[in-house]
């Protein structure tokens, strides 16, 4: 198997206080200045949440999320990742906030250009963007197939020992993500820094899902890199004595790392997705294996959400029959229910990447440049269309605590 440097501290247990301790973990009162609408909602919140998805080049799509969430002021205190969603929370919490935006936007800059010939000549017309849709279906088949025979610059190359006949676990060799990683996030701040950051991994020997939580252990970028491994493709990564896979190959979506548990405080989870659950009936074998891909790594988020749902409805439930009971004949199994059923709400906003009509079945890793920037102002769209919803953002009521909103859906 290839093995990729260790962190020495990849499986110790941190030595700073427990995550509910960490500053921004609390209810937050914001500034006079910075009172809007959408401030007072947010205040009301003792953690906000933002949960990204696996999607290879889709991913930038996130980025552009990220930006709006940014430039509105929208603090978050825990990010959760998968895959490439992985590596953008590093990116974003390895990073102080006023060099957040610049340091997606440098990583996605970096593995937009392919190692070894120059760009596609079209990359280099600013109207790319504008041309027919059937043109733009071409180049993404050109840049998909240009990622599978050269890599990408400062993400992934092909291994040259398979044209000599030798044995390997992968067909790309992820080394330069971890030099990319290492220039672009400051893991000290990572680790130490008001962001906790989660991530997922599957043990390749024992097959279970693992989530290395900053929180609990000292995370480095052998860490992020084995949350996208994603086989065949890439290779397991070595974490301390085991080998690690791409979380996506158990769940693509990283929410329970986030909602899971009983509830310590009100939570506000923004969601990004890039896979849709939803789509329309294939009428070729290209649109086939598109869909199938939505359809195997959606991981059912509506499902989990709905799940939620009825675990906090029947928190509700269970404190109503909590006040039936005489407060002089609570025991200790009383209070150990009154722990589980606390009054802490739950509001999630969606947010899914839509296909484009020049999308096709490459479109996970199709890295051209002008994929790229469309995927960016997508999720910069969404985010301020849903960022301009402020009564989305109001805490639930007690008798409903947990609250979903999707833009495409409620907007």
């Amino acid at each position: 198997m290839a093995q990729a440097p260790t962190s020495k501290t990849a499986a110790t247990t941190k030595a700073r206080p427990p995550f509910a301790a960490v500053p921004h973990a609390t209810t937050h009162t914001p500034a006079a200045a910075s009172c809007t609408p959408l401030q007072e909602h947010l205040a009301q919140y003792g953690e906000i949440s933002l949960v990204l998805q696996g999607g290879g080049a889709l991913g930038a799509y996130q980025g552009g999320i990220y930006e709006a969430l940014s430039t509105a002021a929208v603090r978050i205190d825990h990010v959760a990742g998968i895959s490439i969603g992985a590596i953008n929370a590093a990116l974003i919490a390895g990073n102080p906030p006023e060099k957040r935006v610049q340091a997606l936007r440098e990583f996605w800059r970096r593995v937009t250009r392919q190692p070894l010939l120059p760009p596609s000549p079209w990359e280099l017309f600013e109207d790319a963007l504008e041309w027919p849709v059937a043109i733009r279906e071409w180049q993404s088949h050109v840049e998909g197939l240009r990622a599978m025979m050269e890599g990408q610059r400062g993400f992934f190359h092909p291994r040259p020992e398979l044209l000599q006949g030798q044995h390997f676990t992968s067909f790309y060799d992820t080394s330069p993500l971890r030099a990319t990683l290492d220039n672009l996030v400051d893991f000290k701040l990572l680790n130490e820094g008001p962001v906790r950051v989660s991530v997922a991994a599957v043990n390749v020997k024992t097959g279970n899902f693992e989530i290395f939580d900053s929180a609990e252990q000292s995370l480095g970028p052998e860490h992020i890199m084995a949350s996208g491994a994603l086989p065949p493709g890439f290779p397991p990564v070595q974490v301390g004595s085991d080998y690690y896979w791409d979380g996506g190959l158990v769940s693509n979506t990283p929410l329970m790392q986030v909602l899971g548990g009983h509830p310590k405080h009100h939570a506000l989870v923004f969601q990004v997705d890039l896979w849709n659950a939803r789509g329309a009936l294939p009428k070729d074998l290209a649109q086939v294996l598109s869909r199938q891909k939505d359809i195997q790594f959606s991981s059912r988020t509506r499902a989990v959400t709905d799940l939620l749902q009825r675990a906090h409805e029947q928190r509700h439930i269970l404190r109503e029959l909590l006040k039936r009971i005489p407060h002089d004949k609570h025991d200790a199994l009383c209070e150990r229910v009154a722990e589980m059923a606390r009054d802490e709400r739950y509001n999630v906003v969606h947010m899914i990447y839509r296909d484009k009509p020049q999308d096709g079945q490459e479109k996970d890793y199709q890295f051209g440049r002008r994929a790229m920037l469309r995927h960016w102002a997508a999720g910069l769209a969404d985010a301020r269309s849903t960022l301009a919803h402020t009564d989305w953002f109001a805490l639930p009521p007690a008798e409903h605590p947990f609250r979903t909103h999707d833009l495409h859906r409620d907007g």
